[in-house]
């Protein structure tokens, strides 16, 4: 048995898991943190081909631009009970399937929470926020910024 809880500090929901009393101590008990569900959702999204990364929105895009580079973002987990919602944006690889990607995430995703929590997926939400394309002119710049560095490089010696 489970019940949903606010963590003190934090701000973030945690699930509390009663253990089986035969087996355990009565007052026992394990607390998963939804941001422990959102980390493990990020680990797993980041191992299926064709998902290119999460979104996080602005707000998500400036904290990474400023280096706070957040495993969580985009990812939102919602805890009632022994349930769990999950909320997903990511950005797709052109060119793959997004139907394929999205079905083969929601599978990895739902079996690895329910086994590493014991929790129950009860829904997973996948929001295709953004497609990366393959940027050829974006690859010559770089070569063309390169070129210059070692150029003024080769100056100071």
């Amino acid at each position: 048995m489970t019940e949903k809880k606010k963590a003190e500090n934090v701000g973030t929901e945690e699930a509390v898991l009663k253990p089986d009393p035969s087996k355990d101590k009565e007052g026992d008990s394990i607390r998963i943190s939804s941001e422990v569900i959102a980390v493990i959702t990020s680990i797993i999204s980041s191992d299926i081909p064709g998902v290119a990364g999460m979104s996080g929105g602005v707000v998500g895009g400036i904290a990474e631009r400023l280096g706070r580079k957040d495993m969580t973002r985009g990812i939102k987990v919602q805890v009632d009970e022994d349930k769990v919602s999950i909320d997903l944006n990511i950005i797709v690889d052109y060119g793959v399937s997004i139907v394929d990607t999205t079905d083969k995430l929601k599978k990895e995703i739902r079996n690895n929470i329910e086994k590493t929590t014991g929790l129950t997926v009860q829904a997973l939400n996948i929001n295709v926020l953004g497609i990366v394309v393959p940027d050829e002119e974006g690859e010559e710049e770089e070569a063309e910024k390169d070129k210059e560095q070692k150029k003024a490089e080769e100056k100071k010696k």
